[in-house]
Order: structure tokens, then C-alpha cells, then sequence
């Protein structure tokens, strides 16, 4: 993985800008501390940082081939069938590199080369001759790009922050970013970057920035498509689904782990990658996150009914990996709270977000490349909301019920023009609104792959823009097998019957991990990514949002009612009684997502439009 950034203007030539372009550059070293470099044409200016993973040697960009220079961040994973067909066509290759490969196969079939690649990427293509520049996305949103387009200019960039190195660009807030602030985040509207002016490439989403402007198309969709598989030959075919993309994602020059929960996804991925790697005679290494004093301060819930500890050990045992477990305290993780935030560019999932980005920075110290288990529940129906029907026909999402209580926190000038319930409702229904459906879907199967979308598109995508931006703020690439975009569109279309099997959520895949598990791992119910118990840490952040509120340079009243603010304090936070976001932001992640509020006004200071 790496970072990427450019400018593109058509009424300047920009040969004046390194400067810029070295500051937007800087900004994302994270992304990739082991190289740099830009290139300059009249009009356009682009600039790499790179993380070495395949051919370190060789792969530096910019790369330039003909009239095409390209700066890429991403992982393509069918790279090796790529070349040869490429190489057929009577292209040559001077690298091993996959950036070589996707250049030379924009070279060959232009646009329509996306519809060939398997990966996790956005790139951004200048070509010099035409004058035009070319960016897109990968389908299911693993990584990130984006954009503020001004009219005859354009900017990009892999985060926000770097686009605010640009004199084109300033911070600014508008009512419709506080209330996406205050009523879905840490969910972000599709293609949204909550600040005025700053979009996001959408996933599946390509673009070209000429002179007459910007044309965006979505070049992927999920479709629907009779499902004519016995249930024999869907486990099968989904078999070969999930352990391709597992084995590709394995490839890598430099060393790689996987991460290990003990629940269903991480130890079928562990599980494979250790196959793989024992027939190459090597041992995997797994890691896995815990809390200091958890096990003393556990108590068992409905959606988290054991602790993770004992499942990871048995799992670390069976497919005998080296395992590292990573214990954090409460006081690293409440400090973590503004570098993970920072990492974002907004307030995020608060401490499930600074424990992330404390793991990563662990990881990182003997690890370049890591595997992990994200998006099978959204894809395979794995939560609650996929299961109960008041759930599953609600309006609006289901993991973000507390709009109403949200919006009363608001201050009452902005809180005027909006109806939170009908504002959360609204970017629910924009995203279904041209669903892909049968003729002969039932009421119940419409209601479920509305729910299958709703999850794509919002709850994976903030998981996906947490795993990204807190593993790369490390230099540390994560890769997400499950997200293989033939998953997705395999699974759109699995009836409910079986993809439930056994009544039980994600109930197909626990069938076909049974070749790879022990029985009970692969039926263990799920348990949701571990928060810590400890009460210290609840103490420790409403502590710390009461010191933030009594400062004189305190800033969240600009968006916040203060006698709400203060009925928080007062009661708390039992005056807020619903979760904040999902299941796992409950009273002291309220608390902390409120602080990350404060210190993001304060660290980006935008100007506040209303």
C-alpha cells in the first residue's frame, strides 16, 4: 500500500508548485515511509509515497510508460495472470512489480481495464498527450481517494489532510457537515468527506478531469441474478471463492501475519494462510488485541457472550502459528484518542478506533503486511439486523437507532432545519434507491438485500476506512480476503435458507470452515471486536470531556446545545440512554467520540459556515 497525490489545473502550469506538492506529499509518509517521488507536466503534478511489498527493488513511481504516467496505492491479486495475458499481446515487463502490470493494462484496454482487475486499489493516470487525468477505485471501497474540484482544477489525494497542503483547499464546515457529524458519524455519507468541497471517489467508482470538467460512472454495481446452485455445489463454489482469495492475498516479498480472534473469519483465514505456509515450510504468525484486566472485569451479554482469550489459544494451537498477544491499558488508550483521530481526518469509532491504531503500531514492528477477517458479516448476515424482522423491515439503519437523541444535542439554530429521523432515513433510502432486485423476489428477500446494500455501503465502509487509516498511519498494509468483489457478487445472490444454514448467522460459511476448524470454533457464536471492560477507562474519558468543557478554548458549543453538554456532565452520560453507533459505542464511547469532536475542531479548525 502506499500514498498518492496530485494536482491537475488547466489554466496553470504548476511548475511552480513543489513546494506544495512536497508538503501534500510529506503529509501522508505514513502511507509509505520507504520512498518518494513526483512528477511534473504542464498542468499536472503527482507525487508517491511508497510501502514496498512486492518488488521492492524495482515498482518506484510515478511510473511512466508512452504517454501515461500513473501513481497507484493498492494490491492487485491476479497480477501474475495479468502480465501473461499482456505479455500475449506483445507488452514486455522490466519489473515484477503489479504497478507495472496495471499500467501497461490501462495502456492496453484503457477504462475498461477495471473490469479486469482483482484487488484492492485507487489510482489516478495522467495522460499528457490528451491532457486528461483518469482516477478510480476499487469495488468494495478498501482504499481510499479524495478530491475538491474547483472548476478548471482538481486535487486528489489518499487523505484529507494532504489536500489541505494545497492553496486550493481550505477546512470549511456547512450545516450539512455538522449534521453528518452529529447524525451518522462515524458512518459517512457515499463519497462524502464531511468537510465542504471534499468528495470521495465512490466504491466502483472511475473518473476523467478534463478541460470540460469531471465524468464520473460507476463501473461496478452488485446485481441480481437467479441463484441456480444446489446447496452442495454453493458450498463448494464459495469454498473455492473464499480460499482463492485468502491464498492470493498471501503473496507478499516482505513478512506477513494475520490477525486472530478466535471467532469464525480470523481463524479461517489463520487457518489457510498456515496451510499455505507450512507447505512452504514456514510458520504463520497470528496476533490478536486484548485489555489490561479484562478477564477480571468481563461480564457476558447477549451479543458477547465469552471472552475471546481462551478460543484464540485453542486456535494458535491447531494450526500451531507463533502468537503474539497485545495487551493495552486504559491510559494508552484514552491518550490514543487524537492520533487515531488525526489518522481519520474526523472523529471516528472513538476507542474501537485508538485500540486499532495502538495493535497496528505493534504489529508494525516486525510485520510490513497483515490479513484480517473484516466484512464477512456484512456480507454473510452476521448481525442482529439480518435476523430480526423488526430490524430487518426498520426504516433508516440499524445499527444507528439514537438519531433523535443525537439531533437533541445539537444547538438549537442548526438543530431548526433538521429532522434527525427524517435526515437519517433519507441517506438510508439514497443508497437503495436503485437496488438490484428479481421480478420474483418476496418482500422478505427485497428486504434483505436491501439490508445486504445498507450494509456494503455504510457499515463495511466505516470499518474499512478505520482498518485503513489506523493500520497506515503505521506504514502497515491490511488486507481484507472477504471483501474479493466475487464474494460480494456471489453472495448478493445466496438465498437467505442457505446462507443462514442451520438457522444461525453466516451459517454457509461456518459449514465449509469445517474442513479447516474445530467443530466448535467454526459454530462459535460471534462476538463482536473486543472493547475493553475496564472501568478505568470510562472514568478516565468522562474525566477528560469534563477538563475539555471547562477549558476557555473549548469548541464543541460551536455545535453542541451547552445546557446539553452540561446535562451530559451532570448526569454522566446517563441522560443519553441509547448506543451511540452499533453495539459497541455505548456510554464511554459516547464520551470519547465527543473529545475526538473537540480536539478535531481544534486540530483542523475549520471555518464555520453557518
Amino acid at each position: 500500500m502506499c500514498g498518492i497525490a496530485g494536482w491537475t489545473d488547466f489554466r496553470e502550469s504548476l511548475e511552480e508548485y513543489g513546494d506544495v506538492i512536497a508538503e501534500m506529499s510529506g503529509c501522508i509518509a505514513h502511507r509509505g515511509p520507504d520512498a518518494a517521488g513526483d512528477h511534473c507536466d504542464r498542468g499536472c503534478r503527482l507525487a508517491h509515497r511508497r510501502l514496498s511489498v512486492i518488488d521492492p527493488e524495482n515498482g518506484a513511481q510515478p511510473m511512466i510508460y508512452g504517454k501515461y504516467t500513473i501513481v497507484y496505492n493498492g494490491e492487485l491479486y491476479n497480477t501474475a495472470e495479468l502480465r501473461t495475458k499482456l505479455k500475449n499481446l506483445g507488452h514486455t515487463f522490466d519489473t515484477s512489480s503489479d504497478t507495472e502490470v496495471l499500467l501497461k493494462s490501462f495502456a492496453e484496454w484503457g477504462e475498461k481495464c477495471l473490469e479486469r482487475l482483482n484487488g484492492i486499489y485507487a489510482f489516478a493516470v495522467w495522460d499528457k498527450e490528451e491532457r486528461k487525468l483518469f482516477l478510480a477505485r476499487d469495488r468494495a471501497g478498501v482504499k481510499p481517494l479524495f478530491f475538491h474540484c474547483y472548476g478548471h482544477g482538481l486535487v486528489f489525494a489518499s487523505e484529507m489532510k494532504a489536500l489541505f497542503k494545497n492553496p486550493r483547499v481550505r477546512p470549511q464546515l456547512d450545516e450539512e457537515g455538522a449534521a453528518a457529524l452529529m447524525l451518522l458519524d462515524p458512518a459517512r455519507k457515499g463519497g462524502s468527506g464531511v468537510f465542504r468541497g471534499i468528495e470521495e471517489l465512490l466504491p466502483g467508482e472511475c473518473a476523467v478531469f478534463d478541460e470540460g470538467g469531471l465524468h464520473r460512472r460507476r463501473y461496478w454495481k452488485l446485481a441480481a441474478a437467479p441463484h441456480t446452485e444446489t446447496l452442495a455445489e454453493t458450498a463448494d463454489h464459495l469454498g473455492y471463492l473464499i480460499r482463492d482469495s485468502i491464498e492470493r492475498q498471501l503473496v507478499s516479498d516482505v513478512p506477513l501475519c494475520t490477525f486472530l480472534s478466535g471467532g469464525l473469519d480470523s481463524s479461517l483465514i489463520s487457518a489457510v494462510a498456515a496451510r499455505r505456509f507450512a507447505d512452504d515450510g514456514k510458520r504463520l504468525s497470528t496476533y490478536s488485541i486484548d485489555y489490561k484486566d479484562n478477564r477480571k472485569n468481563f461480564v457476558a451479554s447477549a451479543f458477547q457472550p465469552d471472552e475471546d482469550a481462551p478460543w484464540i489459544e485453542k486456535m494458535s494451537g491447531f494450526i500451531g502459528s507463533e502468537h503474539t498477544n497485545v495487551i493495552i491499558d486504559s491510559p494508552a488508550l484514552a491518550e490514543a484518542l487524537d492520533p487515531s483521530m488525526t489518522a481519520r481526518d474526523l472523529p471516528g469509532m472513538a476507542d474501537v478506533d485508538s485500540s486499532l491504531y495502538l495493535f497496528c503500531g505493534e504489529v508494525k514492528k516486525r510485520f510490513t503486511v497483515a490479513v484480517s477477517g473484516e466484512c464477512a458479516d456484512e456480507i454473510f448476515g452476521g448481525y442482529p439486523w439480518y435476523h430480526k424482522p423488526e430490524l430487518l423491515f426498520a426504516e433508516g439503519f440499524p445499527w444507528a437507532r439514537s438519531a433523535r437523541k443525537r439531533g437533541d444535542l445539537l444547538r438549537q439554530d442548526i438543530a431548526k432545519h433538521i429532522t434527525p429521523t427524517e435526515y437519517v432515513k433519507a441517506a438510508a433510502e439514497e443508497t437503495v434507491k436503485d437496488m438490484s432486485v428479481l421480478d420474483c423476489d418476496t418482500a422478505e428477500e427485497r428486504a434483505r438485500r436491501r439490508m445486504f446494500l445498507l450494509n456494503f455501503y455504510w457499515f463495511m465502509q466505516t470499518l474499512l476506512d478505520r482498518k485503513d487509516r489506523c493500520s497506515m498511519a503505521h506504514g502497515l498494509e491490511v488486507r481484507v480476503p472477504f471483501c474479493d468483489h466475487r464474494i460480494a457478487e456471489y453472495a448478493y445472490n445466496i438465498p437467505w435458507e442457505m446462507k443462514s444454514l442451520g438457522g444461525r448467522e453466516k451459517g454457509l460459511v461456518r459449514r465449509i470452515s469445517e474442513k479447516y476448524l474445530p467443530h466448535d470454533v467454526a459454530w462459535r457464536k460471534k462476538s463482536p471486536y473486543p472493547k475493553t471492560h475496564n472501568p478505568s477507562y470510562a472514568k478516565l474519558v468522562y474525566g477528560r470531556f469534563v477538563q475539555l468543557m471547562s477549558e476557555r478554548d473549548c469548541r464543541l458549543p460551536v455545535l453542541l446545545d451547552r445546557a446539553a453538554i452540561d446535562e451530559l456532565i451532570s448526569t454522566e452520560g446517563k441522560s443519553f440512554s441509547e448506543n451511540w453507533y452499533g453495539q459497541l459505542m455505548t456510554t464511554p464511547q459516547m464520551f470519547a467520540y465527543l473529545i475526538q469532536l473537540e480536539m478535531w475542531l481544534r486540530v483542523y479548525d475549520p471555518e464555520i459556515l453557518f
